[in-house]
C-alpha cells in the first residue's frame, strides 16, 4: 500500500512512477477522495466538539435557573445525536473507498528497474553452466516421465486437469527435492524453517497484496477462507501488527507447502505436463530487512536460490524482471529460468524480489530504530527456493538418458536413500 502522505506531497512524481508500470494518472482522484474524506472528518469533529460543549452548557444553565436556555440546549444536542450516525457512516465509506483505491495500485518500481512492456524487454544479467549435450533427440518430461511414475491420468481422473498422482520413485524423488532446498536454507544460510497454516482469512491476502488484484486466481472455501497460492502469504503475515527492534533484524524464514492456484487468468498456458499445476510445492524464502540493508538481502536470497541450481548440475541464467513484467506486490524482481532441453526453453524456476515497506504497511508491521521513538516500515522480501515441480521437471529433462532412465544428482543421493536413478516401468 501506499503512504497517502507522499501522494499529497507530491502527486505528480507519484503518477511518473506508475506510469512506469503503465497505469495511467491516479493522484488526482485519490486526492479528491481523500479531501473529502477529511472535509468530512473535520466537520463530524466539530459537531463532537459542539455536542460536548452544548452538553456541559446544559447543567451550567440549569445550575443558574435558566431553564429556556437548557431546553435550548438539549434540543440541539437531540439533533446533533440524531445527526451523527450519518457523518460517521459517511467518513467510514469514504474511508473504506479511499483504502481500497490504495489498496488495488501495485508497488512503486525501483528506480535500477528496466523500463519495457512485457517479459521480452527483460534484461539478461548472467547465466550458470552449459546446456547439455545428448545423443539423441530428448524428451519432454510429458512424454517420458508417465514411465517413470508421474501419472496424470489418474491425477486428471480424481481431481481434473492440472493434476498430477506421483508414484514410486518419482514420489521419493519430489520428496528429496523440497528436503534438500529446505536443508540448505535452514543449515547453511540461518533460515528459520516454519510449518505454517495452508489456509488464510481475507485481512491476510490483502496484508501481502493477492487481494484485490488476484481474487480470481485464489481457491475459496466454503466458509471464506482462502488456500495459499504461495507461502509468502503466511510467512509474511506472521509479521503483521507488531513492532520489532531494530537489533531483531534481519528476521529470514522459510517453508515447504503445498500451493494452491486456480490460474483463472492464465488460461491455455502450460496445460499439458508438470509445469503449471493447481497444487504444487515450493520452498519459500521470506526476509524481513532493514531499509538500508534491503539490497543487499535480494541480492543474498537470489545467490541462494541459485546455489541450489548450481548443486543439482541445472543450467541457468538470470534475468532483470523490467516494468511491464514486474509483479504488483514487488519493486524489484530476479527470476531464475532454468534450461529444459525438452522443450528447447528457459523456463523459471525462481523470483526473488524485494518488496519494500509496499507489504509492511499494507499489514501494519513497523521497527523502532533505536534510540527513536517513532516507528518506521521495514522492508519484506521473497524469493522461491526453490519450486519443487519445476526442479523435478528440469531434473528428469536435463538427466534423461537414451532408455528412458533418468540419472539422481549426487546431491540429492543422501535424500533418496542412495538412488542413483529412475528406472522406467512397463
Amino acid at each position: 500500500m501506499h503512504d497517502i502522505r507522499l501522494i499529497r506531497d507530491d502527486p505528480e512524481a507519484f503518477d511518473a512512477a506508475l506510469a512506469r508500470r503503465g497505469i495511467d494518472p491516479v493522484a488526482k482522484g485519490i486526492l479528491a477522495l481523500d479531501e473529502e474524506r477529511r472535509a468530512v472528518a473535520t466537520e463530524l469533529q466539530e459537531v463532537q466538539a459542539r455536542r460536548n460543549e452544548a452538553s456541559k452548557a446544559i447543567g451550567q444553565a440549569m445550575g443558574q435557573g435558566d431553564t429556556e436556555k437548557a431546553e435550548a440546549l438539549k434540543a440541539e444536542v437531540a439533533q446533533i445525536k440524531q445527526d451523527m450516525p450519518e457523518l460517521e457512516a459517511r467518513e467510514k465509506e469514504l474511508g473504506n473507498k479511499l483504502q481500497y483505491a490504495l489498496l488495488s495500485l501495485p508497488n512503486v518500481l525501483d528506480p535500477s528497474v528496466p523500463d519495457g512492456a512485457g517479459e521480452e524487454n527483460n534484461v539478461f544479467l548472467r547465466e550458470w553452466g552449459e546446456k547439455p549435450h545428448f545423443d539423441f533427440e530428448p524428451q519432454e518430461h510429458a512424454d517420458m516421465a508417465p514411465a517413470l511414475g508421474m501419472d496424470f491420468e489418474t491425477g486428471a481422473k480424481i481431481s481434473g486437469a492440472r493434476f498430477t498422482f506421483l508414484r514410486g520413485d518419482m514420489a521419493r524423488l519430489h520428496r528429496a527435492l523440497g528436503q534438500f532446498m529446505l536443508d540448505t536454507n535452514t543449515r547453511e544460510h540461518g533460515f528459520t524453517e516454519c510449518n505454517p497454516p495452508l489456509l488464510i482469512n481475507e485481512e491476510a491476502g490483502y496484508g501481502t497484496g493477492q487481494l484485490p488484484k488476484f481474487a480470481e486466481d485464489l481457491f475459496r472455501t466454503t466458509d471464506d477462507r482462502l488456500l495459499i497460492s504461495t507461502s509468502e502469504m503466511v510467512l509474511g503475515n506472521s509479521f503483521r501488527e507488531q513492532i520489532y527492534a531494530e537489533s531483531d533484524f534481519p528476521m529470514r524464514l522459510t517453508a515447504l507447502t503445498p500451493c494452491f492456484r486456480s490460474e483463472a487468468g492464465a488460461a491455455g498456458r502450460d496445460t499439458r505436463g508438470f509445469i503449471r499445476q493447481h497444487q504444487f510445492e515450493k520452498v519459500e524464502m521470506i526476509v524481513a530487512a532493514l531499509p538500508e540493508d534491503a539490497a543487499q538481502e535480494h541480492e543474498r536470497i537470489t545467490s541462494i536460490a541459485e546455489g541450489l541450481l548450481q548443486a543439482l548440475g541445472l543450467h541457468y541464467r538470470v534475468m532483470a524482471l523490467c516494468a511491464g513484467d514486474m509483479g504488483a506486490t514487488m519493486m524489484k524482481t530476479y527470476d531464475l529460468e532454468v534450461w529444459l532441453p525438452g522443450q528447447g526453453a528457459y523456463r523459471e524456476i525462481s523470483s526473488c524480489s524485494n518488496g519494500g515497506t509496499y507489504q509492511p504497511r499494507r499489514m501494519n508491521a513497523r521497527y523502532r530504530p533505536e534510540g527513536s521513538k517513532k516507528t518506521e516500515y521495514f522492508h519484506l522480501l521473497n524469493g522461491s527456493g526453490l519450486a519443487v515441480g519445476r526442479t523435478l521437471v528440469a531434473v528428469i529433462e536435463n538427466y534423461q538418458q537414451a532408455d528412458g532412465s533418468v540419472i539422481v544428482p549426487e546431491a540429492l543421493h543422501p535424500y533418496i536413500g542412495g538412488l542413483t536413478k529412475l528406472e522406467p516401468t512397463t
